[in-house]
């Protein structure tokens, strides 16, 4: 299972290929790396690659996917990305805010409601559909004021994450 990690601004898919003992080949953005690797202390680790040697420190961040690393020479803030965070980040009030002209959702889900119709004036806020996902039920609501222009979808279908939903004017 490959896992996104947000390094600064940079996003890395990191997987894990093979592991035997302390060796281990990882492939991070389609290039396979060969490192023997092993915990030296809690939250310590040592780790060999092509006859280098590194030590890392992992320090929890202020969430269980938060992390703080620091290297010899340099530190990072490093941030587990998966299915759950982006949703969270979809659902937050920056993304409700941005303005943009169709709403999408990251996860596969089902269409609740769609309380709203093409054609018809919202005001900023208007819950505009209820998708079910993860167990939950999360309204969308109108990034701004404006006109519905086209509704891709209908209560009760089955929609897969990023798929547009609703296309505001």
């Amino acid at each position: 299972m490959a896992l996104e990690l947000k390094i600064g601004d940079r996003e890395a898919s990191v997987k894990l290929v093979n592991r035997e003992g302390t060796k281990a080949t990882i492939d991070v953005d389609g290039i396979e790396y060969e490192v023997d690797i092993i915990m030296v202390g809690e939250g310590i680790y040592s780790i060999i690659h092509q006859g280098k040697s590194y030590n890392v420190e992992l320090i929890p961040g202020n969430g269980p996917k938060n992390y703080h690393v620091n290297t010899y020479r340099s530190s990072y803030d490093v941030s587990i990305v998966d299915a759950q965070v982006r949703y969270q980040q979809s659902r937050s009030k920056d993304s409700l805010d941005s303005g943009d002209k169709i709403i999408t959702t990251p996860m596969p889900g089902r269409v609740v409601q769609i309380p709203v119709a093409e054609g018809e004036e919202v005001l900023k806020g208007t819950t505009v559909i209820i998708i079910s996902a993860m167990k939950m039920e999360s309204e969308y609501r109108a990034p701004a004021d404006g006109k519905i222009k086209r509704i891709f979808v209908k209560e009760g279908d089955s929609i897969a994450g990023n798929q547009p939903l609703i296309e505001f004017e």
